[in-house]
């Protein structure tokens, strides 16, 4: 009778105990569905911002490749020879070099300034994708290694701001001049760089040299640009401090 009464003790806890691990059971299920549903979305969403940024940067890549091929034309006319283009720098080569010591540049340099920018511009803005991935221009100068790092460096910075000056003051009689519109993109989107005797040249005649460098927006700020817009110069107010008949306030050098 004993052993019945336990069996029967043991037989009611076992039968009040089976609903709770069964609903455990089931909640654990649940739990992993949850999961894995969270665990899909979220890689669908990763998934999905590669996928975007993949195709901004193949976007960004054809655009600079469809640049490049547009720059390479303009540079096949016979009156740029030497002027080459390395990936997205154009050098001058032996087009235009500075004598030693000086910022001075020649009327022939001059004038292949004069002719060469006015059509890279217009190739900067030939279409909308040009204009929206174009950031700016350095032109970046540079000197030999005779003399002093901070010398050469103002040096170097002094024949960046020669080129600006040339483009934008007005030309000599005879000369074209560049368009209202060609100054205004020239003060907006070219800046003066100076690197010294940071990068030389196989002599030191090669060293004292130019550069324009084209970058380009990132697809991070291209997209910060869409969110927070820059604040823009007035045109009015610019134009009308873009005197082309204002000297050239840089002392020549040489």
């Amino acid at each position: 009778m004993f052993n019945l009464r336990t069996a029967a003790v043991r037989r009611a806890r076992e039968e009040g105990e089976k609903p709770f691990w069964i609903s455990f059971s089931d909640l654990m299920s649940a739990l992993m569905v949850l999961f894995l549903v969270a665990m899909s979305v979220a890689l669908l969403a990763v998934t999905k911002k590669i996928s975007s940024e993949e195709k901004g940067e193949r976007e960004r890549q054809t655009v600079l490749d469809g640049l490049k091929i547009d720059i390479e034309q303009i540079l096949t006319a016979k009156e740029f020879e030497g002027v080459r283009l390395n990936e997205t720098t154009i050098d001058f080569g032996p087009r235009v070099r500075f004598g030693h010591e000086s910022n001075s540049l020649s009327q022939d340099e001059r004038d292949l300034l004069l002719s060469f920018t006015p059509k890279l511009l217009a190739v900067l803005q030939k279409n909308d994708a040009y204009s929206k991935w174009f950031k700016r221009t350095i032109v970046e100068g540079y000197a030999s290694q005779s003399g002093s790092y901070l010398y050469n460096l103002n040096l170097s910075l002094e024949r960046s701001a020669r080129v600006i000056c040339e483009l934008l003051k007005e030309p000599p009689a005879g000369r074209p001049a560049l368009t209202e519109q060609d100054r205004e993109l020239i003060a907006t989107s070219f800046f003066v760089g100076g690197a010294s005797f940071n990068s030389l040249q196989k002599s030191e005649a090669e060293s004292r040299r130019i550069e324009f460098k084209l970058e380009f927006k990132s697809r991070s700020e291209l997209e910060a640009e869409r969110t927070q817009p820059k604040a823009t110069v007035d045109r009015a107010v610019l134009l009308k401090a873009l005197d082309p008949k204002e000297r050239c306030p840089l002392a020549n050098r040489g």
